[in-house]
C-alpha cells in the first residue's frame, strides 16, 4: 500500500515539520480508519472539501481491503461471525446464508461498484442466487434487507437492486474524513482520499 501526501498552501509550513512522522502515524491509524464508533449517532453529511485539514491519498489493494472489510463484518455481526464474507475479484461478491422458509439457504450476490461524485460507493447487483430457489432478484434483495443487519450508513434498495455505501457518512474513531476516489477492481487500483481535520490535531 503506497501513501502519498498531498500538500496544500495553507499547510506548507506544517507539512515541512511533520513530513517524517505523517506516514508513521497514518499507518498506525489505518487499521482504525474504517472502524465506526459503535452506537454513535450519524453525523450530518458533509463533503471532505468543506473542512480544513491535512489531506492524504491512500492507495490500497483488493487483498488489504478484503481483510479490513471482513474483519469489520465479523465484528459487526457479533454472534454471526464468519456467516458472511465479502470477496473482491473483478467485482464484489457477497456470500453467506439467510433464513427463509425456516431453513438456512446459501446466498450469493455479485455486485458492480460505482464511485459517486461525493465519494460514496454504490454496488449494483449483476447476479444473485438464493440456493436453488427461483425467485425474482428484487425478492432476493428484500430477503437480504430483512435478514441482514447493516450499519446505518449502508442502504439496501431492492427496487434499484443496489447497495449504497455511505463512506462519507461514517463516523470514525480517529475523526478522519474518508472519500472514495477510485475503485478499479480489475486493475487492483483502489484509492481513498483521507482528511485529518485541523481540530483533530488541536489546530
Amino acid at each position: 500500500m503506497r501513501i502519498q501526501i498531498k500538500r496544500k498552501p495553507s499547510w506548507k509550513q506544517l507539512f515541512i515539520g511533520l513530513a517524517g512522522v505523517n506516514a508513521i502515524l497514518f499507518i498506525l491509524f489505518f487499521t482504525l480508519l474504517l472502524w465506526p464508533v459503535s452506537g454513535a449517532e450519524m453525523p450530518e453529511k458533509t463533503y471532505i472539501e468543506e473542512e480544513p485539514g491535512a489531506e492524504f491519498t491512500v492507495n490500497s489493494s483488493k487483498q488489504n481491503l478484503s481483510e479490513l472489510v471482513n474483519e469489520y463484518v465479523d465484528k459487526f455481526m457479533k454472534d454471526q461471525s464468519d456467516k458472511y464474507t465479502v470477496d473482491f475479484g473483478e467485482n464484489v461478491r457477497l456470500r453467506g446464508s439467510i433464513e427463509a422458509f425456516q431453513t438456512e439457504i446459501p446466498l450469493s450476490i455479485t455486485l458492480e461498484p460505482s464511485v459517486q461524485e461525493n465519494g460514496d460507493l454504490v454496488l449494483y447487483a449483476s447476479d444473485m442466487s438464493l440456493g436453488l430457489l427461483q425467485l425474482p432478484e428484487k425478492k432476493i434483495l428484500e430477503y437480504v434487507k430483512k435478514e441482514l443487519e447493516t450499519p446505518n450508513w449502508v442502504n439496501i434498495d431492492p427496487s434499484s437492486q443496489s447497495i449504497y455505501i455511505g463512506i462519507t457518512q461514517m463516523e470514525i474513531k480517529s475523526n478522519f474524513k474518508v472519500k472514495v476516489q477510485s475503485f478499479d477492481l480489475k486493475n487492483d487500483q483502489i484509492t481513498f482520499r483521507i482528511k485529518v481535520p485541523n481540530k483533530t490535531l488541536g489546530l
